[in-house]
């Protein structure tokens, strides 16, 4: 089977989060059943910059293929991307698009409404809404277009929550919808460091207010009177803006001496910050997934997450607390998760994550959803 897939953006950016990540996990779990694999995606590695990486061909990565088109401005507008489009397009049996608001997204569909392929259309909660949602009139004109173009009869939307799948079919109905899961990395060296009577929280992730990070903050403002010494490391990127303010809340609330931002981590300062963390905190609004849920999980770090994310599952196998999204609520899951057995929680987590998490499964799944849309369409 030939499969494209077409995103904005691929491996090895980090700029993008765990959209990345879990893209390139899939094209080569789905490479490795036997699927011809090629991405066709732009050389962009965020706001002003580029991957150093061949542009225009056909570059090998692992078990798959690659074609980075350049950028010409921002993030995904690439002329060159337009130009190869029609011929990958008419190569494939499906077409996997991933992103909603970018630019390969219009013309995708528009080629597979003229080649009338199968289109598989990863929105990675792009379709979501919550109460500080922004530009919203331009995105639902973006929708309209999209709707316009695309063929309902051959569209499927891939969500990765019950959540998501309900949302993304309201702006699109007529649609199916089908809930794949992402998979995760499974580490196969396991570390972990003394915490030394301090219980070091841990947030990973996208720096946006759509993340809560302010609210975790002001939670973390209502432990500074118990005895128990903690300390907060908060990993990621986002605006500088957004970032200084931030760092502002956190003299604001007079938590120097507990927070600590690390900027972006990957590769072995990842792998150090999971080795150092007993506990990783999700307080999102709104989640499709949270690859790093994933991620600490598969290290062994047990989780508090918000209800805003897709993780009931936490309470269920043991690993972490799934609770309300506020203050008060955060602070008191920080409170009993430190009297609780993190490290068979860990355990637990990781357990789970090999079960029902893998890529082989993942994409096994994926691969099942790209052979229903060839029987409908036959």
């Amino acid at each position: 089977m030939n499969v494209l897939h077409v995103s904005p953006s691929f491996y090895p950016t980090t700029a993008y989060g765990g959209t990345i990540r879990s893209g390139y996990g899939l094209c080569r779990g789905l490479a490795e059943l036997g699927c011809s694999i090629r991405v066709l995606t732009t050389d962009t590695d965020g706001v002003g910059q580029t991957l150093d990486v061949q542009n225009d061909v056909d570059v090998q990565i692992d078990v798959f293929r690659v074609r980075y088109c350049h950028k010409q401005f921002r993030h995904s507008i690439s002329f060159g991307l337009l130009r190869a489009l029609r011929q990958y397009i008419d190569w494939a049996d499906v077409v996997h698009l991933t992103a909603v608001y970018s630019f390969p997204t219009l013309p995708t569909l528009s080629y597979c409404r003229f080649f009338r392929k199968p289109v598989v259309w990863s929105t990675r909660g792009a379709l979501q809404r919550w109460e500080g949602s922004t530009r919203l009139v331009a995105k639902s004109l973006w929708e309209l277009a999209c709707r316009n173009l695309a063929l309902k009869e051959k569209l499927v939307l891939h969500a990765t929550s019950e959540a998501e799948a309900a949302q993304s079919l309201n702006r699109f109905p007529g649609a199916r919808a089908v809930i794949v899961r992402n998979g995760v990395e499974l580490p196969i060296d396991l570390r972990k460091t003394d915490p030394k009577g301090i219980l070091r929280l841990t947030y990973l992730g996208r720096l946006d207010p759509i993340k809560g990070v302010e609210t975790l903050l002001e939670a973390c403002k209502l432990l500074e009177r118990d005895t128990d010494r903690w300390h907060l490391d908060i990993a990621g990127t986002g605006t500088s803006a957004y970032l200084d303010s931030l760092k502002s809340k956190v003299a604001e609330l007079r938590l120097d001496q507990h927070v600590q931002f690390l900027g972006e981590v990957s590769g072995q300062a990842k792998e150090d910050l999971f080795a150092n963390s007993d506990v990783a905190l999700a307080p999102s609004y709104v989640e499709n997934f949270g690859m790093a849920i994933a991620e600490a999980l598969a290290h062994e770090v047990p989780v508090i997450a918000s209800k805003g994310t897709p993780w009931v599952g936490l309470n269920k196998n043991g690993c972490g607390l799934w609770v309300d999204n506020d203050p008060q609520s955060l602070a008191a899951a920080i409170r009993k998760i430190r009297t609780m057995p993190l490290t068979e929680m860990g355990k637990s987590g990781r357990e789970w994550m090999e079960r029902d998490f893998s890529w082989h499964s993942v994409s096994n799944q994926m691969l099942e959803v790209y052979r229903e849309c060839l029987q409908e369409g036959s």
